[in-house]
């Protein structure tokens, strides 16, 4: 049985960090060249659908049965930030706040043209957003925060400098960061190495890294890559509520066994316990969510094809893998994004994208029913989302007498109508693909990004 142990690096002191000058890059390449690769395709199938589940996790007993995270009934439930786009042909995207009621979209980042800054999510506090910035010229992408209110965006320092040429600085990138639940780290993918140039420019090496929120004490967590080169890429960690366990979306190459393909992993945060949540033929991918108990996990499924395409749908998981239910009925002809619970564990906020429509906000019960539509936004294309404890501004909340648009169920909208139970459902069928295939950053698989152009989603 194929295991991750997850070698860690061991900094010196509070503040040291690996960097891959011409020095300190030889430092950082024996420990990029070292540890047990597995491809997904080796880890046994009683790996990934253990013969004697284990039970699922209680939620405390204060919980109200039912009710997925009412144990947290007492979390604020602030702002949601998303990614959108700031003009019309899709090509830069932006960090937005929007209210939980949907009113009083807010960019929060400020992107050069090009640019696209995407994949954000809340720190536990809700005083800062953490999200990736892709470069235009190079396609590449590092990691920022910006505050609510959009102050104090930065650079998180990276882990290659610019003037470094080692090996395992070429093609380096750093996407995706997600916040621990203590706020004392930040799960993200980075990816570097030589490209296939046969191959879509598949980068050589992918993996899932932690560090902490200043830059300081990073750590490579799996290595999933390291013995099988340009066998795919690892992106989009989530947390699980305890800070024990994170997901995490593997999507193999074009080379690969299974080729073209994705799905959602776990693993510990020491590095241990990695294993497949997800079948391949369910192709989970994106960001996934735990609920705030911890009892499921949300995540959603993409049809082979052109990204973009309808057919796809929004799941729960046990987190031993157990109990898949769809959330949204199937097949579809809508095309779904990202989804995540509210603080309190009482909504969940997904993007949807109507057939021929952009995609918004929408919100929905734990269970699949009661969908309301949150935002209109045009071409914006609002994905992305990750729901927060960050007060709304009191130049942003809702007047009295101004109706909630998370309040009425929006009667156009694909998913599962209120009063229906269709968790638990059967997967769903392929629907017919549609669109046309984004272009793609440099040294990154094609994935479901929702642009028409310029991009990737990694």
């Amino acid at each position: 049985m194929a295991r991750i142990t997850g070698t860690r690096q061991s900094p010196t002191s509070s503040k040291a960090r690996t960097r891959a000058t011409a020095g300190a890059g030889l430092l950082l390449l024996g420990t990029l060249l070292t540890g047990c690769g597995a491809e997904p395709g080796d880890i046994p199938l009683s790996e990934i659908r253990p013969e004697s589940p284990t039970a699922t996790p209680d939620p405390s007993p204060s919980a109200t049965p039912g009710v997925v995270g009412a144990a947290n009934a007492e979390a604020h439930n602030g702002l949601i930030v998303g990614r959108a786009y700031t003009d019309a042909t899709r090509t830069t995207s932006a960090i937005v706040t929007v209210g939980p009621d949907g009113a009083g979209q807010h960019q929060i980042t400020q992107p050069p043209e090009r640019a696209r800054d995407d994949r954000p999510d809340w720190s536990p506090d809700g005083a800062a957003v953490a999200f990736d910035r892709t470069d235009p010229q190079t396609g590449t992408a590092r990691l920022w925060t910006v505050s609510p209110s959009g102050d104090n965006a930065h650079q998180i320092s990276q882990l290659c400098d610019t003037s470094s040429a080692t090996a395992d600085c070429a093609n380096e990138d750093e996407r995706a960061p997600a916040f621990s639940p203590d706020g004392k780290q930040l799960a993200f993918s980075r990816s570097w190495g030589a490209l296939d140039q046969a191959h879509n420019n598949q980068v050589q090496y992918s993996d899932l890294y932690l560090m902490s929120p200043d830059g300081t004490n990073v750590q490579r967590l799996t290595f999933l890559t390291n013995d099988k080169p340009y066998s795919g890429a690892i992106s989009n960690p989530s947390w699980s509520p305890d800070g024990k366990q994170l997901t995490f979306e593997y999507r193999t190459s074009a080379t690969a066994q299974p080729a073209n393909s994705r799905a959602i992993y776990v693993v510990s945060t020491d590095g241990t316990g990695l294993r497949q949540l997800t079948p391949w033929e369910l192709r989970a991918g994106d960001r996934a969510a735990w609920s705030p108990d911890g009892t499921q996990i949300l995540f959603t499924t993409h049809p082979a094809g052109p990204d973009n395409a309808p057919g796809g749908g929004i799941y729960t998981v046990h987190p031993d893998g157990t109990a898949i239910g769809a959330l949204t009925p199937a097949p579809s002809t809508a095309f779904y994004g990202s989804a995540a619970y509210a603080p309190d564990g009482k909504s969940i906020v997904f993007a949807q994208a109507p057939a021929g429509s952009g995609a918004d906000l929408y919100s929905m019960r734990p269970d699949g029913t009661g969908v309301a539509r949150l935002t209109n936004s045009a071409d914006k294309w609002l994905d992305r989302p990750s729901w927060g404890t960050a007060a709304v501004p009191a130049a942003q909340a809702p007047q009295a007498d101004t109706p909630s648009a998370a309040g009425s169920a929006d009667p156009s909208a694909p998913a599962t109508s209120a009063g229906a139970t269709p968790s638990g459902g059967a997967m769903p069928s392929k629907a017919p693909t549609a669109g046309a295939t984004p272009a793609q950053a440099q040294g990154q698989p094609k994935t479901d990004d929702d642009q028409p152009q310029g991009g990737d989603d990694n």
